[in-house]
């Protein structure tokens, strides 16, 4: 008798759908993983850990480019998650987080909150309006993850409030990471802020990671983190190994469009009327108590004061 195969779930086309790709991807053996552990000797290691859809991704680039810009810089990556590893996901990918890197300080991407990233290392964050992370996180998933246009942006609100793999809701990041301002183990700026002056965040980012920087090679790390130039070589923003194990795993096609470098960045034209009024009220339940901002605009002010 011929042994049958369950079929892969393959893209959700519905929230409920959703949890089946992730159970099945997890499937299997990972012989090669190694946990995170902190480096013996040697500079602190540094955690790029912003919420999702805002900002990771280009500060990992701006942080391999920043360490590797003496010797010219380095591209030569398939995922910038190889170079950068993504630890959230290192049991997933069966990934060694032990493995050397390729320059000093050694780097780290999360989504995670302070409370639950390893103690006593660096840790850099960007911070993002929450209405246009919901936006991005559902352009994102929407095609790749999700069957294209099978969950309307009115049903994607569990799917924000998870955060991604191993992550937390967008509110209990931005308060922890609030909490940390000011803080010399912590960097925190805005996305909006990065975006708008990245040669200032490059600078931030180099002098808290304690690189020297000469003219040429700021001018460099700049060119690197331009949307244009990320944009020409988004195979290597696209969650290629995420991809390549979900589509061994669970069925979903590695050529689905998972490019987290967009020609245009997100805005908050398309969100719902009642999306947008339910992350009103959930700001206004736990955040203003605690920060005394009314909207993310005031408490982007301050932290751009910091």
């Amino acid at each position: 008798m011929e042994e049958t195969t369950a079929a892969l779930p393959g893209r959700a086309r519905s929230i409920e759908e959703f949890p089946a790709i992730m159970q099945a991807a997890m499937q299997g053996e990972r012989p090669r993983h190694r946990p995170y552990a902190p480096a013996k000797d040697g500079p602190r290691d540094v955690f790029i850990t912003s919420w999702a859809k805002s900002g990771t991704t280009l500060m990992q680039q701006m942080f391999h480019q920043l360490r590797m810009a003496a010797q010219g810089g380095d591209m030569d990556f398939d995922d910038i998650s190889r170079v950068v590893p993504w630890d959230d996901v290192a049991l997933l990918l069966d990934f060694d987080m032990t493995a050397p890197q390729r320059a000093l300080p050694r780097g780290f991407k999360s989504h995670r909150e302070y409370e639950r990233l390893p103690a006593g290392q660096r840790y850099v964050v960007t911070l993002r309006d929450p209405k246009e992370t919901f936006v991005s996180f559902y352009r994102f998933l929407n095609g790749w993850h999700l069957e294209r246009d099978a969950v309307a942006m009115e049903d994607f609100m569990p799917l924000w409030l998870g955060g991604g793999p191993q992550g937390c809701d967008y509110f209990t990041h931005l308060l922890s990471w609030h909490a940390r301002l000011g803080e010399p183990d912590t960097l925190v700026m805005t996305y909006r802020s990065v975006v708008q002056d990245r040669a200032a965040a490059v600078r931030r980012l180099a002098a808290f990671c304690e690189i020297v920087l000469s003219g040429e090679e700021e001018a460099l790390v700049l060119e690197r983190t331009s949307r244009a130039f990320m944009a020409a070589h988004r195979d290597r923003f696209d969650d290629g190994m995420i991809c390549r194990v979900l589509e061994e795993k669970a069925g979903v096609p590695a050529a689905s469009d998972s490019a987290k470098v967009q020609d245009k960045g997100s805005t908050t034209d398309a969100l719902p009327h009642s999306i947008a009024e339910a992350i009103d009220a959930m700001w206004a339940e736990r955040v203003l108590s605690v920060t005394g901002h009314a909207d993310f605009d005031t408490l982007a002010r301050e932290v751009e004061r910091t």
